[in-house]
């Protein structure tokens, strides 16, 4: 349901997973060529898995329990993809110049803060229906 704010987050961890590596660079290498995602083939399918399970996160609006457990699944992938990243920029193999690091690396910690905020709004909406049912 579009009218949820969970569903605004998810929308948002959808579009940093799906498009945005695709048009900012993860890294660059010591000879100044630019690593976007779809140069490497595990850092594309791990963005494209974090907007696969955003995407099922949204259609999963009728069950919040599910909903708050793909999204907690979806965190546990961007943790990975942010360690991975961290390993890879920690382990620079022999190179004499420093490579730098794009910007893309940090789409992990948005997409994460983005599924907090969006888990956060499904635990308020369940604590309200929970209330409802108290009064009934």
């Amino acid at each position: 349901m579009i009218q949820r704010i969970q569903t605004l987050y998810l929308i948002v961890v959808i579009l940093l997973g799906a498009v945005v590596p695709f048009f900012v660079n993860l890294w660059s290498d010591a000879r100044g060529n630019e690593i976007f995602a779809e140069n490497a083939v595990f850092v594309s399918i791990a963005f494209y898995a974090v907007a696969v399970l955003g995407l099922l996160g949204i259609v999963l609006y009728k069950n919040r329990q599910n909903q708050f457990v793909v999204n907690r699944l979806n965190i546990i992938l961007n943790l990975f993809l942010l360690g991975f990243f961290v390993y890879r920029s920690l382990n620079l193999s022999g190179e004499t110049i420093v490579s730098e690091k794009g910007i893309g690396m940090l789409i992990p910690v948005f997409s994460i803060v983005f599924l907090v905020l969006a888990n956060r709004a499904i635990k308020k909406d369940e604590d309200l229906v929970k209330s409802v049912d108290r009064l009934r």
